[in-house]
């Protein structure tokens, strides 16, 4: 078996980071690493790993019902639509990561969606790199990759806010673009 898989309790291989606890395990298994698209799904997605810079994963997945709710479940048009009063509501809301940076960030990308030609999704999936072998070992695993530094300097261009190139990584191997997931691991490409 690769190194670094953990085999649970249920004797199922997994990526160590998705062994434990419970959300993590449905996370890994339901979600990481599949194919995402839509210009909604795509902008919750960079929205919240937005969020995440300086957190733990874990906080947003445990907060991310609570944002869908705040934020209008993520639909660009409504949110690209908030007004002043609106950063107030969100910043009193404890649910989400109230960080007032990160709220007007998700606000202007919202706006910024709407602006571009041919929509996010065939954006962010213009820079879906060659598939590759899954990794074998998480130190085989990059934060950052010349595909998601190209991403974030094609976003930034555009006038998205809080999406480097680490983020960016992050949010491509969520959505698909790229599968991290290690080589013995259960889940399926």
């Amino acid at each position: 078996m690769a190194e670094n898989v953990i085999v649970g309790a249920d004797g199922v291989a997994r990526c160590p980071w998705g062994a434990e606890p419970e959300i993590y395990r449905e996370y890994h298994d339901l979600e990481w690493g599949r194919a995402v698209r839509g210009d909604d799904a795509l902008f919750e997605r960079i929205s919240l790993e937005a969020f995440q810079s300086g957190l733990s994963w874990l906080t947003i997945l445990r907060k991310r019902e609570a944002f869908r709710k705040a934020f209008d479940g993520f639909s660009v048009a409504k949110v690209a639509a908030f007004t002043e009063a609106d950063v107030e509501r969100l910043l009193g809301d404890a649910g989400i990561v109230r960080n007032r940076a990160k709220i007007e960030a998700a606000i202007g990308n919202a706006r910024v969606v709407l602006e571009l030609d041919g929509g996010l999704t065939d954006l962010v999936w213009s820079f879906a790199p060659e598939p590759r072998p899954r990794p074998k070992s998480i130190d085989e695993v990059p934060a950052v990759t010349p595909e998601s530094t190209a991403m974030a300097k094609a976003l930034k261009k555009r006038g998205f806010r809080f999406f480097g190139p680490t983020t960016a990584y992050a949010m491509m191997q969520a959505v698909g673009l790229v599968d991290d997931h290690l080589a013995d691991c259960h889940v399926k490409r």
